[in-house]
């Protein structure tokens, strides 16, 4: 994980190593020492020294800042790995407690307005990525971290390498997709952006990748541009990926494996925003005889 030149300390190092030796991801890694950096400022000194009721105090203070659950629950996770793994004091965490996250459902576009959303992209390589994030359903890291070899035409699928948990997977690729695929390389290769063997989506180094900050304000654009007058992201089209598939009948379990889902359960909340499936759906009290009102 990059650090900067300035010195750490050995402590912050040693967590770090720990953390690497594990091979938790970046994004992990920064998340884990945020928490440790937040429990520092609250308690004005080292964080080896906070006890069982410091922590207490700590998780009280985020619930009082208004902190959502999803913010404690991932507090508690990095100083979990701090004080059990860093610091081998397990019994400090005793008065930290996970707290419920509202169970939402995902919001879900309708085709017209993913359509529209494709259609309001600002140029041809952000066109060309909203698309295989909506037609394939990948996160925005795995869109970002495509090469021009994951594509394979012949088989129409895309090679995603090393997806959440450390996965690879095949996802699929529309024949609808394939022309916007290249007729972005073609502008790629013309503007000196494509390198041979290269990112599929470069970012403004074409040795880097497109970030996926870079990606989401493209969706944030487009969405705007397109006028469609809700929250966006990225992950709105692979929530729309999903639901659409299941409304047209797909089996759930090929919906899991093209997402990337280890568990049957996480795939299945899209049930819940099928809409045309649940409106075909008859109910029981149609089939009851009953006298007219």
């Amino acid at each position: 994980m990059a650090q900067s030149i300035k010195s750490i300390s050995p402590l912050r190092q040693r967590m770090i190593d720990d953390m690497t030796l594990r091979q938790l991801q970046d994004k992990t890694q920064t998340g884990y020492l945020r928490s440790v950096k937040r429990l520092t400022k609250f308690l004005g000194r080292s964080p080896d020294t906070a006890s069982p009721e410091d922590l207490r105090a700590f998780q009280k203070h985020l619930v009082e800042v208004g902190a959502s659950g999803s913010t404690i629950n991932a507090t508690i996770r990095g100083l979990r790995f701090f004080f059990e793994t860093t610091l081998e004091r397990p019994q400090v965490m005793k008065r930290m407690s996970p707290v419920r996250v509202p169970d939402r459902l995902p919001l879900v576009l309708s085709t017209e307005d993913v359509a529209r959303l494709l259609n309001a992209a600002p140029n041809l390589k952000a066109k060309a990525a909203l698309s295989v994030a909506y037609g394939a359903g990948l996160r925005a890291s795995e869109v970002c971290h495509l090469k021009t070899t994951d594509i394979d035409s012949e088989r129409r699928l895309i090679r995603v390498e090393q997806g959440k948990g450390r996965r690879d997977r095949q996802a699929m690729l529309s024949p609808a997709l394939l022309p916007i695929l290249r007729a972005w390389w073609r502008e790629g290769r013309r503007l000196g952006k494509m390198l041979p063997n290269g990112w599929l989506f470069p970012g403004l180094d074409p040795v880097d990748p497109l970030s996926t900050r870079q990606l989401n304000r493209m969706c944030h654009f487009a969405a705007a541009t397109a006028e469609l007058g809700k929250r966006i992201s990225l992950h709105t089209l692979r929530h729309s990926f999903a639901t659409h598939l299941l409304e047209q009948q797909v089996d759930i379990r090929i919906i899991q494996v093209l997402l990337g889902h280890k568990k049957l359960t996480t795939t299945a909340r899209y049930a819940h925003v099928a809409t045309k499936t649940l409106t075909e759906v008859d109910s029981p009290l149609d089939k009851l005889v009953l006298p007219k009102p």
